[in-house]
């Protein structure tokens, strides 16, 4: 007995068609399906309604192949959920008049699929089989979608836009096909807590998370938390791509350590840099100047002695094997970015995610439109913390701030000055800020020989090459400011300059 989808499918029971060519000898290829899974599942929930809360997290309607059992789930689910039995008798009302079910017997097909139940011990994994198979018919559809993209392609359609929309669209079936959520038993959630806790009491007391190898700023953040987004904001030339770059090569150089059997390296992590405004050339020169204690201007300049040269050969030997991964990729869409974060993740290990910057991050549905420039600020910094919480890593993301600090007297970044959307303050667990008073003091330089002029310059040198984090908002702790060591020939922060204590972070190579 068979039920029509363009062509008869439904076999009931085991029952073998009669007559006709088969389909392997006419090369036919049906679509993935289970159908005895979809007759088991749907048996054992009208004989017993329990069977239906083991797969209703994840199991719908649509992921039936056989339209006339998603009609059946989709009702017995739905008197379920009001409280009442599903039962062939009460869904008889509903289904004798539907075209579909009389072709398989009308409603005694339900008092056959009740009949042959063999119990709900396994009705998860018959609802696993039935949503195995519609994935697999969804990623034909979707490799049929590119094929027919491909042959018809339109003049003003690029190649790169069709890999685009195809990596979409694997990215959607991928986030439905992952394991369903749900509650967790809070013994469960303790076991984890307290594996967190004691991992802190064993190691470094200021340092949970990933460390930025800044002492007082691991002091006021604990180190970058898993599944935090973490965002650093600042008006550009403040150093944010910098102070990133420090603490991605810091994070990867620990990790190396780490891995060759160094127990004083704590707080180290592989890095994956997305770099949307550097090139991967210009990220690896500032490595190199940091790694050499050599001015990044000689090195791009080449004006390098015999014993540059050679510190330089051997520090690219030892950075080429840090587990740092460099994806300069401009305009990167949110969704490619998330795709690529996840294959480094399984492919070479991940424990920080840096993003260089956010606001160059292309929105999901093509070019960025400054109309709805919000609401993609929002969807991306979503996604941002979401990609954190599925990877379980600390994201960093570089933020560009508003023009408000430049009409403000004490031009300190607030909140408030987050540009574009207020969504990255809500998403964010860590918003600091980046600001050094010099770079405006040295703007208001007086005339010499004035008074004026004399109180300037003992200002400059109160903070000259000095740098302020300012901590405007996190979760787990407190705010504030610390201030950081600010190396401009080297473009590199280190840790303030203090007595007993070296202004470096990681010695040179």
């Amino acid at each position: 007995m068979t039920v029509e989808k363009g062509r008869s499918n439904l076999i009931l029971f085991g029952q073998a068609p009669t007559g006709g060519a088969t389909a392997e000898a006419v090369g036919f290829r049906e679509a993935p399906h289970n159908t005895e899974a979809e007759q088991a599942l749907l048996g054992a929930i009208l004989v017993n309604n329990e069977a239906a809360l083991k797969v209703s997290g994840f199991l719908t309607a649509e992921h039936f192949f056989e339209a006339v059992h998603g009609k059946i789930y989709e009702h017995a689910m739905t008197l379920i959920e009001r409280g009442q039995r599903a039962t062939p008798v009460t869904l008889k009302t509903y289904f004798e008049r539907d075209e579909a079910l009389s072709e398989v017997g009308g409603a005694s097909y339900l008092v056959r699929l009740a009949g042959s139940a063999v119990g709900i011990i396994n009705a998860e994994d018959y609802g696993r089989a039935i949503y195995d198979c519609f994935l697999r018919r969804q990623l034909i559809g979707i490799g049929e979608g590119m094929v027919n993209t491909a042959y018809d392609a339109k003049v003003d359609q690029p190649p790169v836009q069709q890999i685009e929309t195809a990596e979409q669209s694997l990215f959607h079936l991928a986030e439905a096909g992952r394991p369903e959520g749900g509650f967790k038993a809070f013994r469960e959630s303790m076991h984890g807590a307290l594996e967190a806790i004691e991992s802190a009491y064993k190691s470094d007391p200021r340092l949970i998370g990933v460390s930025t190898g800044l002492i007082d700023l691991d002091k006021m953040l604990g180190g970058l938390h898993r599944s935090d987004l973490v965002v650093l904001a600042g008006r550009p030339a403040m150093g944010k791509s910098s102070l990133a770059t420090n603490i991605a090569f810091y994070a990867a150089r620990t990790s190396a350590r780490a891995a060759a059997g160094d127990e004083d390296a704590v707080g180290g992590a592989g890095v994956g840099f997305f770099s949307l405004e550097m090139s991967a050339e210009q990220l690896a020169t500032r490595i190199l100047s940091e790694a050499t204690g050599i001015d990044s201007e000689k090195l791009r300049r080449g004006q390098l002695s015999n014993d540059d040269f050679v510190k330089v050969v051997t520090a690219s030997d030892e950075l080429s094997r840090l587990p740092f991964f460099i994806d300069d990729t401009p305009a990167l869409s949110i969704a490619a970015l998330r795709t690529r974060a996840r294959r480094l993740k399984r492919q070479h290990g991940l424990g920080l995610v840096v993003v260089d910057y956010l606001q160059l991050i292309r929105p999901v549905g093509g070019k960025s439109s400054p109309d709805h420039r919000v609401q993609e600020i929002s969807e991306i910094t979503q996604s941002l913390k979401a990609l954190a919480k599925e990877l379980d890593l600390p994201v960093l993301a570089l933020a560009q701030l508003s023009r408000a600090p430049e009409q403000r007297e004490d031009k300190r970044p607030l909140l408030s000055d987050l540009r574009e959307s207020g969504s990255i303050e809500q998403d964010a667990d860590v918003v600091m800020f980046i600001y050094r008073d010099e770079y405006y003091l040295q703007r208001q330089e007086p005339r010499l020989d004035t008074p004026e002029h004399a109180t300037w310059q003992e200002q400059m040198e109160k903070v000259h090459n000095v740098a302020e984090i300012i901590v405007g908002k996190q979760r787990h702790g407190p705010t504030g400011k610390v201030e950081l060591q600010w190396q401009p020939e080297l473009t590199t922060f280190s840790n303030l300059e203090r007595e007993g204590r070296s202004s470096r972070g990681p010695e040179p190579f």
